[in-house]
């Protein structure tokens, strides 16, 4: 199946991957974003979806044969979070209606939080048994992943398409203003303790740093989308999406270290977040990024300390099964080391670290 693909949130690590591979594949690609970046073959459609009115005249004329929604909105409680990010969804939804050809095949990415819950209420209460697998169903809390499913649920019983729903866990890759970055915050994070001499120290929970995990790289992400969208037995279904290995952070914290030339601190068990030991850290940035040549200077467009403190810090060993996909044939593998390798390199090679 190749024709047009529409990538929702092209600009982000999820949506930047995609729109490469669909681009490598022979796809015809448009990128809607707000502010679009610069991605080689890939046509930029500009769009704010909380304005429906202003996303239908975007959309119009695309007639997308496959969409890839990667994007969200954070905001200050969940609430608005399934208030904004919903109506998102809707108005890009709706203002595809009105194209000639409707999509055969609409692709949401959401994550583990379908398990999880949302970050407000992130590892509390009853904790889920994991691995986690697709058919555990939903949690009784509010989540905003349930409201944007629930929005393409209802768009596809009313236009016809397809549907995929796919559930990462933390994603490896390269994106510059993305909410949720831990590969580039802890790349930023080893820069600054070997510019002052601190110590790098792991900065989460005992139970992450003892149990096991595991990650998904962007362009396996980017490999699952396409692949459901091209599987007709993947239609109308929801799937975890991981690289296929499992590691302890344990180990992982030394292999980090070692790229950036660092000793890792001992682990004491007590959790000390990122976002208090990076609080004071923007004009120490900025000074490396003018001494070296950087391209970003802002910390905040770099780092999303909050996002990794949520996940270092859970007191759940998170493991995923990939189970569903593998019967049905999707056998790709990424260990997950050379994933945070690949993506350091390329930090580097694009100035965004030194």
């Amino acid at each position: 199946m190749h024709g047009t693909a529409l990538v929702v949130g092209a600009s982000g690590i999820v949506g930047s991957a995609t729109a490469a591979l669909l681009v490598k594949e022979g796809w015809t690609v448009k990128g809607l974003a707000r502010r679009p970046t610069q991605q080689p073959g890939v046509e930029p459609v500009i769009a704010d979806l909380q304005d429906a009115e202003a996303t239908a005249t975007a959309l119009a004329g695309l007639n997308p044969s496959a969409v890839f929604i990667t994007t969200w909105l954070r905001q200050e409680s969940e609430a608005e979070n399934i208030r904004v990010n919903g109506a998102m969804i809707r108005n890009l939804l709706n203002g595809l209606r009105e194209t000639a050809t409707p999509a055969r095949h609409v692709a949401l990415v959401t994550g583990l939080k379908h398990y999880l819950g949302p970050f407000e209420a992130y590892g509390k209460g009853a904790l889920p048994q994991t691995p986690f697998r697709e058919e555990q169903g939903r949690l009784d809390v509010e989540n905003f992943y349930y409201a944007q499913e629930d929005e393409v649920f209802a768009a596809a019983a009313r236009d016809g398409f397809r549907w995929s729903v796919h559930r990462p866990h933390t994603v490896i890759g390269k994106a510059v203003g993305n909410a949720m970055n831990m590969g580039t915050t802890l790349a930023v994070y080893a820069t600054l303790c070997r510019e002052m001499g601190r110590p790098f120290r792991f900065p989460g929970s005992a139970t992450q740093w003892d149990g096991l995990t595991d990650m998904t790289d962007a362009g396996m992400l980017a490999q699952h989308l396409l692949w459901a969208t091209e599987t007709p037995a993947a239609a109308n279904q929801a799937f975890n999406i991981v690289n296929g290995d499992v590691f302890r952070w344990s180990w992982m914290w030394g292999q980090i270290a070692a790229w950036f030339g660092l000793d890792p601190a001992p682990f004491d068990g007590s959790v000390q977040p990122l976002e208090q030991q990076m609080a004071q850290d923007a004009p120490l940035w900025r000074a490396i990024a003018e001494r070296e040549g950087l391209v970003e200077p802002d910390l905040n467009r770099l780092a999303s300390p909050w996002h990794t403190d949520a996940d270092l810090g859970r007191p759940i060993e998170v493991v995923t099964d990939m189970s569903k996909s593998r019967r049905m044939g999707f056998l790709a593998y990424q260990p997950s080391d050379d994933a945070f390798v690949a993506l350091f390199e390329r930090l580097r090679a694009d100035k965004l670290i030194p």
